[in-house]
């Protein structure tokens, strides 16, 4: 880390998570301290990621992408889609996230995009 003498993979990713126990309201400001602290201890050489778990992915996920972060959704953190509707699929909580990114004027990354960005082979390259 920035000024502490720990090597770091490069460029480190970061990931910011708050879930239902240490969040009752999703606010920018937290999400925004959170990378302002990565700032501090990591410059600017550095990825980082959101995740919001229960209801607080699809807020936590706009916070973050108008922030410039990457974004993870799926049904490992939260079984909803909206208020009292369960997703029945994590297709469904990508195509949501993918609407509020895109309704942002931004990007989604395609899969290979995805996997270069993550450092990730791909499942053709794996032996199992």
């Amino acid at each position: 880390m920035k000024g502490l003498g720990l090597a770091l993979p490069d460029p480190s990713r970061q990931e910011v998570e708050r879930t239902e126990q240490h969040l009752v309201h999703v606010h920018p400001e937290e999400v925004l301290h959170m990378k302002r602290t990565a700032d501090r201890l990591f410059g600017d050489d550095y990825r980082w990621s959101v995740l919001g778990a229960g209801r607080s992915q699809m807020p936590i996920a706009a916070i973050g992408a108008a922030m410039g972060a990457n974004v993870r959704v799926g049904l490992e953190d939260s079984l909803w889609i909206g208020a009292g509707k369960l997703a029945s699929s994590n297709a469904d909580q990508v195509r949501q996230v993918r609407q509020i990114i895109e309704g942002l004027g931004l990007a989604v990354a395609t899969p290979d995009e995805a996997r270069e960005i993550l450092a990730l082979k791909g499942g053709d390259k794996v032996g199992f």
